[in-house]
């Protein structure tokens, strides 16, 4: 869920105005800005509503279309073709009114998921005798990979990451075991 963060203290999203020449000003910070930096909001869950400066009308989603195939024609290909594909052809049919809502729960959901495996791997390698050991390099991992990569989430389905994390978690076990005997 996106969250308002406002260093002056009041509630509701960042008012950013596109101007016709393409433009995007910040109104509460007072300057202009990037899809980049709207990206970067995004990804830090940081609510905030575009506007057309010359008509006040609501132009969030088209920019945020926008910054996806920004992220896919950079070479991010995160949809495959056959789900555009798939999403394409639900334009215009019966389930056009259930599908936002559909795919915005499979991805909390996804996201979720990913928060409980990350969880329980983590305490996983973290119980045993070399847990503090663990901990701190996960903890300097995760950190690596926000400062890299933020919002990063796997690309495979959630099962694939599951199974092969639960493998990965099985392996180093048999490590931790093998080294706590010697």
């Amino acid at each position: 869920m996106a969250r308002s963060a406002d260093k002056t203290g009041t509630d509701g999203p960042i008012i950013i105005k596109k101007y016709a020449n393409r433009r995007l000003y910040n109104t509460r910070d007072s300057k202009y800005i990037t899809l980049d930096f709207l990206a970067d909001l995004t990804r830090k869950e940081i609510e905030f509503q575009v506007l057309d400066a010359k008509t006040g009308e609501d132009i969030t989603h088209n920019v945020l279309t926008q910054i996806i195939m920004d992220e896919e024609n950079s070479g991010e290909n995160m949809l495959p073709t056959a789900f555009l594909r798939q999403l394409i052809a639900l334009y215009g049919g019966d389930m056009r009114a259930n599908v936002p809502q559909f795919l915005e729960n499979a991805l909390d959901a996804f996201r979720e998921g990913h928060k409980k495996v990350e969880s329980a791997l983590e305490t996983a390698l973290t119980s045993g005798p070399f847990g503090d050991l663990a901990k701190q390099n996960i903890d300097m991992m995760k950190a690596a990979r926000d400062a890299l990569i933020p919002g990063l989430a796997p690309k495979e389905k959630n099962e694939e990451t599951i199974e092969d994390l639960q493998r990965q978690m099985a392996a180093l076990q048999a490590k931790i075991d093998r080294l706590a005997k010697k």
